[in-house]
């Protein structure tokens, strides 16, 4: 599975890699004496889906470029104002990540269509048609639950808008768009498998989409449904926790059955702009973006050893093959600290570049599932102190929001998740996220203007309104 993304020329066949959506190869041109004669070219256009995420502007660095404006971190890096403006609330509609983000997940919902067209008239095994099927409708239903948080209103382009060349459609509701990845993960979850076996570690199984449905319905405030659907991974086996949280960031365990969705990647085969490029600091071999700040580095209780396995302090030992290098201040760019959880290191003792990315693990639903039976008047000490066991920490009773808030943000740091939280927690009402953002940090996270309801999401790509000829229309207050 490591190596599914590798397969080029299906790229060219359904898609390439367009400038916008706008882009997309008619699929009248696609004939079957050129494509979809058999089972093999099925799997190798499902595997063409993911490929995309790999890429640095699709899940790799750019998505990780929204959480640099949390409480977590500081960009650090060389990419100048792009990134910048994100931090620090500046963005307008040319920033370039924000565009470049937006035609990577409709490159994904374009090659998806195309294995839900043509899968089905294909003469294959039935069993691996609905793997495939499955595999396209999670990651179909994912680039829609992302461009649902990040833009809230975009196009809905499905089967019916590919096959009639249809891509240039106004926006649907955040409702809808949300709406849309959750039927897509419920066909996932009912073509997909519950676990693969060895040669297939790595594709997406019936855990992920219940592990998304969960997290969508959190968002959405539908409590009794992402509890229904977290007691499908917290109540199931095959997706439980690793025995020790270090596994979930270590190439020998790195797709453990707590993984329920991650990037994979593999040295000298897949894309070089991986997330342990940015992550991990100079020092060490990498190119040294998101530092974590002091005041992430704070927020942990003393003894939790998750610090220590999340991220890099000056004074660690750091094994590298056959050496050992003492952490410094100077490995870093600013804050004296790095994620560890993207660093592992080659027998040479370089940085590995075959380091997966997870997307998400059991532990946050196990989160997810406490915060949703908090909210709505229950108890959710049993889940909350499932993750505080495996980290060794004294449960928690009666546990409170609060508690929640904390745990999210230790057990997840780094992985996408903070800055997301708090906007949700303040359209809640359980944070005011613009006093929380007004606090000077220290000298690498200074205070920070958060307008609301504007910067709640991001304002749709210039570039995509210019193309649509006035089709699309500029989110609010942009």
């Amino acid at each position: 599975m490591k190596k599914i993304n590798g397969i080029i020329a299906v790229l060219v066949i359904i898609g390439g890699c367009q400038d916008n959506i706008l882009d997309s190869t008619p699929y009248g041109q696609i004939t079957s004496n050129q494509f979809w004669r058999n089972g093999d070219d099925v799997v190798a256009a499902t595997n063409a889906v993911y490929s995309p995420l790999l890429d640095e502007d699709g899940f790799a660095h750019t998505e990780y470029t929204f959480d640099n404006s949390s409480d977590d971190m500081v960009r650090a890096g060389d990419h100048g104002d792009s990134e910048a403006q994100l931090e620090l609330f500046t963005f307008n509609a040319s920033n370039s990540h924000i565009a470049n983000t937006w035609a990577t997940k409709y490159e994904v919902i374009s090659r998806a269509n195309a294995v839900l067209i043509n899968a089905p008239k294909v003469k294959m095994d039935d069993a691996l048609r609905n793997r495939c099927m499955g595999e396209a409708y999670f990651l179909r239903g994912f680039a829609y639950w992302r461009l649902a948080v990040i833009w809230g209103d975009v196009p809905v382009l499905v089967e019916a808008d590919a096959i009639a060349n249809n891509f240039n459609k106004a926006k649907s509701s955040q409702a809808e768009v949300q709406a849309q990845a959750e039927a897509d993960f419920l066909q996932a979850a009912a073509l997909l498998p519950e676990k693969h076996d060895d040669t297939n570690l790595g594709r997406v199984t019936k855990g992920s989409a219940y592990g998304f449905l969960t997290k969508l319905y959190v968002y959405q405030g539908k409590w009794s449904n992402a509890i229904e659907a977290g007691r499908k991974i917290t109540e199931n086996l095959n997706y439980r926790l690793a025995p020790s949280f270090e596994q979930n960031f270590q190439l020998a365990t790195e797709n453990n059955p707590e993984i329920l969705y991650s990037l994979q990647y593999e040295g000298g085969w897949t894309t070089d702009d991986s997330p342990a490029f940015y992550h991990t600091p100079g020092g060490l071999g990498g190119w040294g973006f998101h530092e974590p700040i002091q005041d992430l580095v704070d927020e942990f209780e003393p003894g939790d050893p998750r610090l220590g396995y999340s991220i890099f302090q000056p004074g660690d030992e750091v094994e590298m093959g056959p050496n050992t290098h003492t952490f410094a201040v100077e490995d870093t760019r600013l804050t004296g600290y790095a994620f560890k959880k993207y660093t592992n290191f080659t027998d040479a003792g370089d940085m590995s570049q075959s380091l997966n990315a997870p997307w998400l693990r059991s532990a946050d639903v196990y989160l997810l599932v406490a915060e949703a039976k908090i909210r709505s008047g229950q108890n959710g000490d049993a889940e909350l102190n499932a993750v505080r066991a495996r980290a060794g920490l004294n449960p928690k009773s009666n546990a409170t929001m609060t508690d929640i808030m904390h745990e999210r943000r230790v057990e997840l740091a780094g992985e996408n998740d903070r800055h997301q939280d708090l906007m949700r927690w303040d359209k809640a009402g359980l944070i005011d996220i613009t006093a929380h953002y007004a606090k000077d940090r220290g000298p690498y996270k200074p205070a920070r203007t958060f307008v609301k309801p504007r910067h709640y999401f991001y304002p749709l790509p210039q570039r995509e309104i210019d193309l649509s000829n006035g089709v699309l229309i500029q989110n609010p207050n942009y």
